[in-house]
């Protein structure tokens, strides 16, 4: 720690701090105001749906996710069959997938015009669909196998490292107690691993409770959709924030799970991990069933859409290779380099000064900016239209009060919305990905700059910034795919006027023509990869 360090350093990270927090700080705010009996009316007819909804989605979607992540995780972690090293990441791929999207393609496939059902009542010479059932996939089930398919990856990577930093030492001692393949994995690497899939079905849970777009397409009722609902059909900001409040109570809920299962989670001779010969050799059967098993998984849950997607865009490539692709893929690279930009500058000075500030005040700044990776992006969007929408009011009142015209919409008419909100919930992995970086940075680095007469400045930029290029790098690819994969937050901040590749889709979705959006569906898909690419060759060098 650097003790000559100026306390201008430290009004910088609180300012910083402030600003970050200020849209949780109105939305509780503007939850406390009455309202125009919108919210009470809410309560006493469809609140109460929406919360169960919402409820038995995340337990579908955490229960679903769970059971097909914990095979796979264990087939790769601790068995050997054809093709292992490849579904080791292969399976992380459908986390580039919008579930959205997903949902379309299965919709279109499965409903009663799709070629699944014609198919059925051609071979079984059916007239009318009172002749046979078939599931509904535009319901509650279907949304939680979608959102399963597109989520398990959460919980298959946790399993998978959890498995594999299990002591090998523990595994021959179960073998000379004769215990199979399965009472191994029953008895000794299950409740091993308990804390990290009680953390994997944590973050599922709070990606369930945060998504629109799914629900919203299967017309199922949930908070996310109920905020939507409220403040565009309703107009209250205030009915908005107060259901907005109630989703923060449920997302804040999955944090305290999380944290409390991490807060038991201990591991013991790390050194003694599992080699290469400690895997399971199978019999051929079992190994091609564990193919199987992988095989179908990344097929249902990333190839057959992907594919699906890959033929919608070919077929209408001469419709959607037009100006309006061009210019909204522009819109989205372009709010997404500000935002990444701006994150990394932010993360630098609350990193820097976490490192190098002997006030615990200043360490605490860094860890309050990332509150707002938690929240859902509706949640968000409301949050910070409050306060944008009451600086604009003051600030046009100030210009009527001086006897000239106001600006209008100075805030919440332009993109600074959008960028502000997006800086807001995405700074916390700008944040994360230098933290990786200064723990590899020796102290008496530090020391030895601080002997040597080098000012906070100095050390910034003669020491750290060189050191920390990739990391500020990692976090800003991080931050400038998730900014283009960002679709509530866009929906509701949007300037009029203003669409990204994200909402571009998402109207073609919700038209019941992705054909015709299929090629920028593509465009997020591919540039989602990026970080998945990058995540798995970390976690080959780790191991």
């Amino acid at each position: 720690m650097i003790l000559g360090l100026t306390r201008g350093w430290s009004l910088t990270g609180y300012v910083i701090t402030a600003i970050l927090l200020l849209p949780l700080l109105a939305l509780i705010v503007q939850a406390a105001l009455p309202d125009e009996a919108v919210f009470a009316h809410l309560f006493d007819t469809v609140l109460p749906t929406y919360i169960a909804n919402s409820l038995l989605l995340m337990l579908l979607v955490g229960g679903g996710a769970l059971l097909i992540a914990l095979p796979a995780a264990w087939f790769i972690a601790r068995c050997e069959f054809p093709a292992r090293r490849y579904f080791q990441w292969l399976l992380l791929l459908p986390l580039a997938m919008p579930a959205y999207i997903v949902a379309y393609v299965y919709t279109d496939m499965l409903d009663y015009a799709g070629p699944v059902q014609r198919a059925l009542r051609a071979w079984f010479e059916w007239q009318t669909p009172y002749d046979y059932y078939f599931p509904a996939i535009r319901s509650m089930g279907g949304a939680a196998i979608v959102l399963s398919l597109v989520l398990f990856p959460y919980i298959y990577l946790l399993a998978r490292t959890a498995f594999m930093e299990q002591s090998s030492n523990l595994l021959h001692a179960s073998k000379v107690m004769g215990c199979g393949p399965w009472r191994s994995f029953w008895r000794l690497s299950l409740p091993m691993a308990r804390p990290a899939l009680a953390v994997g079905v944590a973050l599922v849970a709070m990606e369930t409770a945060a998504d629109f777009a799914t629900v919203s397409y299967f017309a199922v009722p949930t908070l996310t959709t109920a905020v939507y609902d409220t403040w565009l059909g309703y107009g209250s900001l205030t009915a908005a924030a107060k259901l907005s409040a109630i989703m923060l109570l449920v997302v804040f809920s999955m944090v305290g799970v999380e944290r409390f299962a991490r807060r038991k989670q201990q591991l013991f001779q790390k050194q003694a991990r599992l080699a290469e010969s400690d895997r399971y050799n199978l019999t051929p059967v079992k190994a091609w069933a564990a193919w199987g098993y992988c095989f179908s998984l990344l097929t249902f849950s990333f190839v057959l859409p992907f594919a699906i997607l890959c033929g919608y865009a070919f077929d209408y490539f001469g419709e959607s290779w037009d100006a309006r692709f061009w210019q909204y893929s522009l819109n989205s690279l372009y709010i997404a380099a500000i935002v990444s930009v701006v994150c990394v500058l932010l993360a630098v000075v609350l990193m820097f000064l976490r490192r190098v500030s002997p006030y615990p005040s200043d360490h605490l700044a860094s860890r309050l900016s990332c509150t707002g990776y938690a929240l859902p992006g509706t949640v968000l969007a409301i949050g910070v239209l409050v306060p944008l929408t009451y600086i604009d009011f003051a600030v046009n009142d100030l210009m009527q009060w001086f006897g000239t015209q106001g600006p209008g919409l100075l805030f919440t008419g332009s993109i600074f919305t959008l960028v502000f909100a997006f800086c807001v919930r995405f700074v916390a992995i700008a944040i994360g990905s230098l933290e990786n970086s200064y723990k590899r940075l020796s102290p008496s680095l530090d020391m030895a700059s601080v002997t040597l007469g080098q000012s906070p400045m100095q050390l910034l930029k003669r020491v750290h910034l060189p050191l920390l290029h990739k990391g500020m790098f990692a976090g800003a690819l991080l931050v400038f795919i998730e900014s283009m994969k960002e679709l509530p937050a866009a929906l509701l901040l949007r300037p009029i006027g203003f669409e990204n590749l994200a909402t571009y889709v998402f109207q073609f979705v919700s038209d019941e023509k992705l054909e015709h959006g299929a090629l920028a569906a593509i465009v997020i898909v591919i540039v989602g990869l990026i970080p998945l690419i990058y995540l798995n060759r970390s976690l080959e060098q780790s191991h």
